[in-house]
């Protein structure tokens, strides 16, 4: 499978993000709540951004007698979580929902980072099979529109996920 190093990378990424919110970054969010509006507006307009480019994604036949491009390696799935504003909205939205004061703190985020990685575990698996699946299933340049505007709208809805 392809695409493993890339999810091993996105779910290293998303520990050491979790634990740079919970150990640092998110002091900054305590100390400047503006900013976590700030980071709200940005990952809102992000996703909006992101699910037009899904919903107008246009069709293109893969061609398969072409060889692959080399798969993205671990590493990069990993920093690809930095440049990523929902990864940091969960990240954030972790912490301060579920994380404990005071003593428990510690245990609190352990806890949560767990949590966390079997999250990401089950769902990049899921990810990985259904990607590799929908191309076998869509096989019409409807199928594909019509499966690219579902994906967007979902997308764009997550946005009142942000907000509530």
């Amino acid at each position: 499978m392809r695409t493993i190093p890339l999810m091993i990378g996105i779910m290293i990424g998303m520990q050491v993000m979790l634990l740079m919110v919970a150990f640092g970054v998110g002091g900054l969010i305590l100390l400047y709540p503006s900013l976590h509006l700030v980071l709200k507006i940005a990952g809102s307009l992000y996703l909006l951004w992101l699910a037009w480019k899904i919903a107008t994604a246009s069709y293109e036949k893969l061609e398969t007698d072409q060889a692959p491009d080399a798969p993205m390696p671990f590493w990069q799935g990993g920093l690809l979580q930095l440049i990523n504003p929902k990864a940091w909205l969960m990240a954030l939205g972790a912490v301060a929902s579920f994380s404990l004061a005071g003593d428990a703190y510690r245990h609190s985020v352990m806890a949560i980072s767990i949590g966390m990685f079997l999250v990401n575990l089950v769902s990049g698996v899921i990810w990985m099979g259904f990607g590799a699946m929908i191309g076998r299933i869509l096989r019409s340049r409807r199928a594909w529109k019509i499966f690219n505007l579902a994906m967007g709208l979902l997308t764009a809805a997550c946005v009142l996920l942000i907000w509530h």
